[in-house]
């Protein structure tokens, strides 16, 4: 007590220096304001600049790429347009009275010869042509089909416009295409009068990936192309996850021809523009990430940087006095009493001048000395009473069907049952030559398996509608495990589960091991219990033993915690099986400790 009085007393005088501490800080904020103003600003102006040119020059780029891609496919309509009235090609749709199988196949090679020069087979714009002849009911194209002709496919695609798929082919390649269909017909658009001559222009979306793979190379964007309701096309490096988010935001935002958004995804920020395509009606998206845009605000956080080493500086030459005897030998304190705060009593404090702090590092040596002898004599306490209450803790687990299972071996002497005498006696003596050894507190996780093929032997004897199936890895058997730690909670499932219903009877016990932790399930088809049963028991485990409560589940979580720590206990839910499982968690321990429990 008098430690802390003259601990009361000091303050005063370490009051006075912290107001003239506060002072100084005072005045280094004051500095501060002007500094922090003049940073806003200068970034603020830098920023502004930065996306109005960003803006201009991605919406440029932005342009000319879907410029590129809509003059390709105005080449591909020219050149069905060129195609539709090719003489050969009317040849083609003509009637098939062709006497001269040569000239036909000449024809149908010419034909092809064409479409193959103008798709550009090496070019970043490959190309497909079909040539259909509703006359012939024929179809000449420039690349391998997965079918011949059909009308029908014809009739679903007479639309005029472009098309991403047919609407019904079935090959997946073609449902990744653009499509569009041309025919000179005069009659009504989107009809087809029995003798059209039908050219059919597609482009893969690969076409469109390689622009936009070109784009990307020589820009700091990620583009897609996209249209509500279709899967998006991407670059082939692209980020696939902030694609998906950016998707998400277009789906609930409409889009106009040329557009120019902030978008903030995952708290950053992204300049998104789009540009619709002329033939398409696709956007071509790109997305920019502004915080990576970092070259004009360099110079403003330069000079803030600057201004604030030279406002650190005077501040610094200001109070470092005030530091030396004050701020120093408080700081000393306050670590000190935070390691003692830690359970560290062994800190003891030096000060090579003699004054106020001195004297209070003297005391509080002191002090730190009366605890570390006190913690260390309750210590001692603690742990002889810990070692007292396991063996009491194991010592309420005891049997308690021993007079049950003689009372059975007599009624099966007395039946002449020899072979159910045999396996009662072996069960019997075999259960209590293992829950009668005491010299020691733990054993294998091996050895409890074994108790319990014991025990459930001597209840499927005195029940026949009892099942039991064991599955524990093998490699957990080696655990070394309190003893007595699964016999109470199968018990628990055997008297307050199967034996409570005519129609249960199945005991399952399963286990495994990960992220440093071991767990046991005990599963039984009884009758259960209801949430807010389950809520309570689960509650109950982490309190005292109370009057009403059964020792047995509650000793054995006591004894888990005892032995394996807090983050190791007994966990009640509902069974897969229909009644109640218990959950047996407790965290596998290093060499060192599994050395110790065996010795």
């Amino acid at each position: 007590m008098n430690i802390w009085k003259r601990f009361i007393l000091f303050q005063g005088t370490a009051r006075s220096r912290f107001s003239l501490f506060a002072k100084i800080n005072g005045l280094i904020v004051v500095l501060f304001i002007p500094i922090i103003i003049m940073y806003t600003y200068s970034n603020n102006v830098t920023y502004d600049v930065v996306s109005k040119e960003l803006q201009i020059s991605n919406t440029k780029q932005l342009t000319f790429l879907s410029s590129q891609i809509d003059s390709r496919i105005n080449q591909m309509m020219d050149f069905s347009l060129i195609l539709s009235r090719d003489p050969n090609v009317r040849a083609f749709n003509g009637l098939n009275m062709w006497d001269d199988l040569y000239d036909q196949m000449q024809t149908r090679y010419v034909i092809q010869e064409k479409m193959m020069l103008q798709s550009g087979v090496t070019d970043i714009w490959p190309t497909r042509y079909a040539v259909y002849s509703q006359q012939n009911q024929d179809v000449i194209a420039n690349y391998n089909r997965s079918s011949g002709y059909d009308e029908n496919y014809l009739k679903r695609n007479m639309s005029g416009q472009w098309t991403y798929g047919d609407h019904g082919a079935e090959s997946q390649e073609e449902l990744q295409s653009f499509y569009w269909f041309f025919t000179d017909s005069l009659s009504q658009p989107g009809m087809l009068t029995g003798s059209n001559l039908v050219i059919e222009a597609s482009f893969s979306y690969e076409n469109i990936q390689n622009m936009l793979d070109t784009y990307k190379k020589g820009g700091q964007g990620d583009p897609f192309f996209y249209h509500k309701g279709n899967s998006p096309i991407l670059n082939r490096s692209a980020d696939k996850q902030l694609s998906e988010e950016l998707i998400r935001y277009l789906d609930t935002h409409s889009s106009e021809d040329t557009t120019q958004d902030v978008v903030k995804l995952n708290g950053k920020n992204y300049l998104v523009s789009s540009v619709k395509s002329s033939y398409l009606d696709w956007h071509l998206v790109d997305v920019v990430p502004l915080y990576q845009i970092l070259q004009p605000i360099s110079l403003s956080r330069n000079l803030f940087y600057l201004s604030m080493i030279l406002l650190f500086v005077v501040g610094i030459s200001a109070s470092i006095l005030l530091y030396r005897n004050v701020q120093y030998p408080i700081k000393k304190l306050i670590q000190g009493l935070r390691r003692v705060e830690w359970g560290d009593y062994s800190v003891r404090l030096h000060s090579k001048n003699q004054n106020e702090f001195s004297f209070l590092f003297q005391r509080f040596n002191d002090m730190s000395h009366q605890i570390q002898d006190l913690i260390e004599n309750v210590f001692h306490e603690k742990i002889r009473a810990r070692e007292a209450t396991l063996k009491q803790l194991q010592a309420q687990i005891n049997p308690h069907f021993l007079y049950n299972c003689l009372g059975y071996i007599i009624n099966m002497a007395q039946m002449k049952d020899e072979e159910a005498v045999i396996s009662m006696a072996y069960n019997l003596s075999a259960y209590y030559r293992y829950t009668t050894r005491v010299e020691r507190e733990t054993s294998s996780l091996k050895e409890e398996i074994k108790l319990l093929v014991n025990y459930l032997d001597i209840q499927k004897l005195r029940n026949g509608r009892i099942e039991y199936h064991i599955d524990i890895p093998e490699h957990m058997l080696s655990q070394s495990v309190p003893r007595l730690m699964l016999q109470p909670i199968v018990e628990n499932s055997v008297i307050h589960g199967v034996t409570k219903s005519y129609s249960s009877g199945e005991i399952r016990i399963s286990g495994g091991s990960s992220d440093g932790f071991c767990k046991i399930y005990i599963d039984d088809d009884g009758p259960g219990l209801s949430p807010d049963q389950l809520e309570a028991l689960n509650r109950k485990m982490q309190q005292p033993l109370q009057g009403e409560m059964g020792c047995g589940l509650w000793n054995t979580n006591q004894r888990i915690m005892h032995l394996f720590g807090n983050q190791s206990r007994l966990i009640f839910k509902p069974s897969p099986l229909g009644g109640f499982r218990t959950e047996i968690i407790w965290e596998i321990p290093t060499e060192e400790e599994n050395h110790n429990d065996i010795s």
